[in-house]
């Protein structure tokens, strides 16, 4: 597996944890870009973070809503479930133990 492919499913698991950490359950790209910035030291643009939170809907771990310049993620049932570590979604990095 390249750098390139660990790294994108690391941060398709961290966009999963902040998603699960919110009441609704819902952030904006602009907001998951700071937040990986800032707290996980993922610093891409945006339009990475697009093609990340679409990959995601694909396999169905969120639900995307356009807004603007914007993609709203909403965490599903599905996208939930890996982070609580009772299914296995291809191409996200496994929680550990203590998520």
């Amino acid at each position: 597996m390249s750098f390139t492919e660990i790294f994108e499913r690391e941060a398709r698991l961290v966009v999963l944890r902040l998603l699960a950490e919110q009441p609704d359950r819902r952030l904006n790209s602009s907001l998951l870009q700071d937040a990986l910035a800032e707290r996980w030291a993922i610093r891409r643009s945006r339009d990475w973070l697009h093609v990340q939170i679409r990959w995601l809907e694909e396999i169905g771990a969120v639900a995307v809503t356009p807004a603007e310049s914007v993609l709203i993620a909403e965490l599903t049932g599905r996208g939930l479930d890996h982070v609580e570590r009772r299914i296995v979604l291809d191409g996200v990095k496994r929680p550990g133990p203590d998520a």
